[in-house]
C-alpha cells in the first residue's frame, strides 16, 4: 500500500522485467524522496510495524532502482527531466501551455492523471508532445509508470521532459520518478497554510512557484511570510512568482530551466 494514504500499489511495482533488451547501469542511492518516505513511515504509528516496514522498503527500493533507469534514459539523450508537483488546480498544465510560447528549448510531457486525457489533449493542442498515464486509483506517479511513458516520448528530439505528476501534495513527494529536478507549485487561492501543512513536498523542491499571483489583491495571502516558511524548510530553495498574465514571470521560469540545463 502507499505509506501515506493507503491506496493500492499498481502492478508496475511487481513486474520488474523490462520489455526492451538494451542495458543500463543502475545506481541505487538514497534519494530525497526515498528518505522522505521513510521519515513519514517512522513517524506514523499505524504503519510502523515490521511487516509494513519490510513491504514498503521493498517497494521503495524497486522504485528507486527504476528511477535510476529513467535517469539513464534522460542522460543518454541529454534531456533534462523535471518533475512538476502540486495540489489539483494550482496551474501545472496551464504553466506548460504558456511556456510553449516562450521556451527556446524543445520539451515534452509525461502527463499523470487518475482518469481522462484532458490535460494531455490541452498540451497537444499547443503542439507539445504529451503522453498520458492514467493511474486509476493511484494518487501519484511512480518510476515504473514514467518509464512506460518514456517509451512513447521522442527523447532524441527534446531538450527537456516534464513529468506532470498527479495533483496531490502528499504521495508524489515520496516517489522518485527518475527526473533531475522537482518543481512544486502552490497557488494563491489555496491559502497560506499549504507549505506548513505539507512540508515533505516542499522539502523535496528545487524550485517553488507561487502561481496565480495576479489574484493577490483578492485574497488574504502574505506572500513574503510564505516564502519565509518555505526557506525554513529548505533554505537553499529557489522561489519564483508566476502569473500567466505576466510574460516576464513566465520568462523567469524559462530562464531558470535554461540555467539548470547548462549544468547537465
Amino acid at each position: 500500500m502507499c505509506q501515506d494514504c493507503g491506496c493500492s500499489i499498481t502492478d508496475h511495482h511487481h513486474h520488474h522485467d523490462h520489455e526492451h533488451s538494451h542495458e543500463h547501469s543502475h545506481e541505487h542511492g538514497d534519494s530525497s524522496s526515498h528518505q522522505a518516505a521513510h521519515e513519514t513511515l517512522h513517524h506514523n504509528p499505524q504503519l510502523n510495524d515490521s511487516k509494513t516496514v519490510s513491504v514498503i522498503k521493498k517497494i521503495l527500493d524497486k522504485n528507486d532502482h527504476e528511477a535510476a533507469h529513467n535517469r539513464a534514459h534522460f542522460n543518454n539523450h541529454k534531456v533534462l527531466g523535471i518533475n512538476l508537483m502540486s495540489s489539483p488546480g494550482s496551474g501545472k498544465t496551464t504553466l506548460l501551455e504558456h511556456l510553449a510560447d516562450l521556451a527556446d528549448f524543445k520539451y515534452g510531457v509525461v502527463e499523470g492523471d487518475l482518469e481522462t486525457n484532458k490535460d494531455a489533449d490541452r498540451l497537444k493542442a499547443k503542439d507539445i508532445k504529451a503522453v498520458q498515464i492514467q493511474t486509476g486509483s493511484a494518487c501519484h506517479l511512480d518510476a515504473f509508470m514514467v518509464h512506460k511513458g518514456l517509451h512513447d516520448m521522442p527523447l532524441d528530439d527534446l531538450d527537456v521532459c516534464f513529468v506532470e505528476n498527479v495533483g496531490n501534495l502528499v504521495c508524489p513527494a515520496s516517489y522518485d520518478v527518475g527526473t533531475h529536478l522537482n518543481i512544486v507549485l502552490v497557488s494563491v487561492p489555496e491559502g497560506e497554510d499549504k507549505i506548513a501543512k505539507y512540508p515533505v513536498m516542499f522539502r523535496a523542491a528545487d524550485l517553488i512557484l507561487f502561481t496565480k499571483t495576479d489574484l493577490l489583491p483578492y485574497f488574504e495571502y502574505d506572500l513574503e511570510k510564505e516564502k519565509e516558511v518555505a526557506r525554513k524548510l529548505k533554505p537553499n530553495v529557489d522561489i519564483l512568482e508566476v502569473s500567466t498574465k505576466d510574460k516576464d514571470s513566465l520568462q523567469a521560469v524559462v530562464d531558470w530551466i535554461n540555467f539548470k540545463r547548462k549544468f547537465r
